[in-house]
């Protein structure tokens, strides 16, 4: 019995921090359809966050790619003043960047929604 309660207090404690997580995600980070994401990026710092393989197998036309693993060592290269529009496979590394550099101090962040793979727009591979 009392490992039912310790499971029930893990399960309880999981969706909580799932639930915290997903409205803190909200606040920090503007998810947005391709058409909006196509309407500002050229304004903004357009970063790819995913692995460099993944960038050059294909990645969104004027992007730069700064991948997950390396972005705190090479935040230097993303001025805060500006607002940064992120993308990654699918949306996950995005969110997860996107809390990383809120807490760095920059405060207009968007990411695409559904990521690259929903993109149907101008892509760029090398060869």
């Amino acid at each position: 019995m009392n490992s039912l309660y310790t499971l029930l207090v893990i399960i309880v404690a999981v969706l909580a921090y799932s639930v915290f997580n997903y409205f803190y995600q909200k606040r920090i980070v503007k998810t947005v359809t391709e058409e909006e994401f196509r309407a500002g990026y050229r304004k903004a710092q357009l970063i790819d966050v995913r692995e460099a393989n993944e960038f050059d197998a294909g990645h969104i036309l004027g992007a730069r790619n700064i991948p997950m693993s390396q972005l705190k060592m090479r935040l230097k290269e993303l001025r805060p003043d500006l607002p940064v529009y992120l993308y990654d496979q699918n949306g996950l590394r995005s969110a997860r960047a996107a809390q990383m550099l809120y807490r760095k101090g920059y405060k207009d962040l968007t990411q695409l929604q559904g990521g690259f793979k929903k993109w149907s727009g101008k892509i760029k591979a090398k060869k």
